[in-house]
């Protein structure tokens, strides 16, 4: 078993390593990267040692989701950063074909994250039965 201390060490490590690499933009119409349709991963909750991540698009699909020791590993594992994980990188290609960009967002601030508060509106609405929406 990992001590807390080993734990630290690990995270410093990967952030050593993984810290000054940018959030990926996939924009193959070369448009203004502020028009592009966002895919935001966020902390979900949890606990200490078992977080849950998880990517949503700017439309509200989720688009993935990852469980995390830690924060600081989440943007990581959702694939928001460049050479990070392509296997994700190609689901988020198939649902924004045209191009987008990623965010993390920590959960400090998610209450207040007008783009991840508007995905998760339209997520919301996408789970009402569509006889209950009229």
């Amino acid at each position: 078993m990992t001590t807390p201390a080993q734990s630290a060490l690990y995270e410093v490590l990967h952030l050593a390593k993984w810290g000054d690499k940018a959030f990926v933009i996939f924009n193959p119409n070369e448009k203004p990267v502020e028009e592009l349709p966002v895919i935001i991963g966020f902390n979900n909750g949890g606990q200490m040692g078992w977080l849950e991540a998880v990517a949503i698009a700017q439309d509200g699909v989720v688009l993935g989701g990852h469980i995390c020791s830690s924060e600081a590993y989440m943007p990581f594992d959702l694939g928001l950063v460049e050479d990070s994980r392509s296997d994700r990188l190609d689901e988020y290609k198939k649902h924004y074909p045209d191009g987008f960009r990623c965010e993390f967002v920590p959960h400090a601030h998610a209450k207040d994250h007008t783009g991840l508060r508007d995905a998760m509106q339209l997520y919301m609405l996408s789970q009402i039965p569509l006889e209950t929406q009229q």
